[in-house]
């Protein structure tokens, strides 16, 4: 599949005031417009998109929905028909879920762990329109996407990489540095880093670990650690640079109990001619000052709604 990479994140949140402050006040997120037929909900910008995270009123903080961005019309077909011949089930977005996203055309889908999926080609954009919350130099997007994710999943069984390597076409990164099961994988298109979405391994746990962020320099790494520093805001790691991917970041926890890693490129990521298996997840830094999965990871019965759990897609 011609997938750019994640267009946009939602998620159900209780913590919808919380968000309103932090989201542009930490992070330097821009306060999107909502679509008229959602004006309960808050919506990000960090470029000219509409927008690329959704924070929807919900009981419990959890993620609704990955939205992968498909290279154009074209390519959106072909997916279809890629997971018609898989025997993958999706339904189409209606003209009012279509408008909420601010996309052309789009699809839902389900991965084998229950995780909610959505495919859609050709989002609203209008140049120039990005103004950050706070001074803050801007993030990276567009081509790359808006980031990555890590969800926890209770099992990791074979159908899961079948359904991400031969259904959505992604490359298969490694399994990384970490503990336990963990696997990386990155879409067609995106050249730009190693990985746009992971699955790491915890028995009865589902949920978000953490989701990265890339910013335009080590500066607006450096602001957005004083402020949460200031804050006292809770972290998970320390400042540091990846081994696998010489990144600078830092993890720390949101408002909705996942982490944000917040990322600037120190030089250029070196691809993957080959699997590597590095013995150390850090060169330097990162130390450990919180638990590795947030109060965002719960059972699977808190994380899939009830009409899923149900059976029904």
């Amino acid at each position: 599949m011609d997938i750019i990479g994640i267009g946009y994140l939602g998620f159900e949140t209780p913590e919808l005031d919380a968000w309103r402050e932090y989201g542009p006040q930490v992070m330097g997120f821009a306060k999107g417009r909502n679509p008229d037929s959602d004006p309960d909900s808050l919506y990000f910008k960090i470029d000219d998109r509409r927008h690329r995270f959704a924070f929807h009123p919900g009981a419990v903080d959890r993620l609704s929905y990955i939205g992968w961005e498909a290279l154009g019309r074209l390519a959106f077909e072909d997916a279809l028909k890629r997971f018609t011949a898989a025997g993958v089930e999706f339904v189409r977005g209606d003209a009012e879920l279509c408008e909420k996203r601010g996309v052309r055309e789009l699809v839902c889908f389900r991965d084998p762990v229950g995780y909610r999926h959505e495919l859609f080609y050709a989002q609203k954009w209008t140049p120039r329109s990005f103004i950050p919350g706070r001074p803050h130099g801007g993030f990276l997007a567009n081509e790359r996407g808006a980031g990555h994710i890590v969800l926890i999943t209770p099992e990791y069984g074979p159908e899961l990489e079948h359904f991400l390597v031969n259904v959505m076409g992604f490359s298969w990164y490694g399994a990384g540095a970490g503990k336990g099961r963990t696997g990386f994988f990155r879409s067609k298109l995106n050249h730009h880093t190693s990985h746009d979405i992971a699955y790491g391994h915890s028995p009865g746990r589902m949920g978000v670990q953490h989701v990265g962020v890339f910013v335009n320099s080590i500066r607006d790494v450096g602001e957005t650690y004083d402020i949460v520093r200031t804050r006292e805001l809770p972290m998970m790691m320390t400042l540091g640079q990846h081994t696998q991917d010489p990144h600078l970041s830092f993890y720390h926890f949101t408002p909705s109990g996942f982490a944000f890693e917040t990322i600037a490129e120190i030089e250029p990521w070196q691809g993957d001619p080959f699997e590597l298996n590095p013995e150390r997840l850090s060169l330097w830094g990162h130390e450990m000052v919180g638990p590795v999965l947030g109060l965002s990871v719960k059972t699977p019965a808190e994380v899939l709604d009830a009409q899923y759990l149900g059976g029904k897609a």
